[in-house]
């Protein structure tokens, strides 16, 4: 089966800064992979080299079987990968409406869709984006990333700083989009959660993956996965 994303051997880093160290990562069609690891282990450094955005200066990233390494990150985008960046970075002077449809391409999800599963945007629909609470401005980044169509939701820090009731919502969410047969890279440090939700996990340290297995094991107290988040 061909990976909706697939990172072979992946080097990169910032000018002469190197932060990855040969990164192995797939995540096929309808499944949820968890990214996990302390901060500064190159998580979102990772999910950078994916979308063009950190530079790859070794081994291949492919979207769908085709190569994107070295592509700009808006042509990395179109092919399939929607982001929901750390610290959301909506667009705090446009209306909810208006980051929902900035970027929005044309397929299944809908402005409509994205209402009904956070109806939160759709009593806010007119409001500016600043406006909102921590949680809102999380649904409306994924809704945002969402009506870009992709095939491949990826997020970084899906639930940090958030509320617990809005943190249920979010997973809950997250759910429903891989009940739906959508693709999910996700990284937070929620590892309970994660069991629930991920099929598979990836864990970083020091820019190396240190541990793969299947999503349940994040679920053991005394795993390995939860020495890689450990303080």
């Amino acid at each position: 089966m061909t990976a909706v994303l697939e990172m072979v051997g992946v080097t990169g880093g910032y000018g002469p800064a190197q932060v990855l160290f040969g990164i192995d990562l797939a995540v096929h069609a309808g499944e949820v992979v968890a990214l996990i690891g302390r901060n500064g282990m190159g998580k979102s450094s990772t999910i950078g080299a994916a979308l063009g955005l950190v530079t790859v200066t070794g081994g291949r990233v492919r979207v769908d079987g085709t190569d994107v390494t070295g592509a700009a990150p808006h042509r990395i985008a179109r092919a399939g990968l929607g982001l929901v960046p750390e610290g959301r970075q909506v667009f705090p002077g446009l209306s909810v409406h208006e980051n929902l449809v900035a970027t929005a391409r044309p397929g299944p999800w809908t402005e409509a869709r994205v209402h009904e599963l956070f109806p939160r945007l759709a009593e806010r629909t007119g409001q500016r984006a600043r406006l909102l609470s921590g949680g809102e401005q999380q649904m409306l980044a994924i809704g945002r990333a969402l009506l870009t169509n992709p095939r491949l939701l990826i997020l970084d820090e899906a639930t940090e700083g958030l509320a617990p009731l809005i943190r249920r919502d979010i997973w809950a969410a997250l759910a429903r989009l891989k009940a739906e047969g959508l693709a999910i890279l996700v990284v937070d440090k929620d590892l309970k959660a994660l069991a629930r939700l991920a099929d598979r996990a990836v864990g970083l340290e020091r820019g190396r993956v240190a541990w793969a297995g299947p999503g349940a094991a994040l679920a053991d107290t005394g795993g390995a996965a939860r020495r890689l988040v450990g303080v």
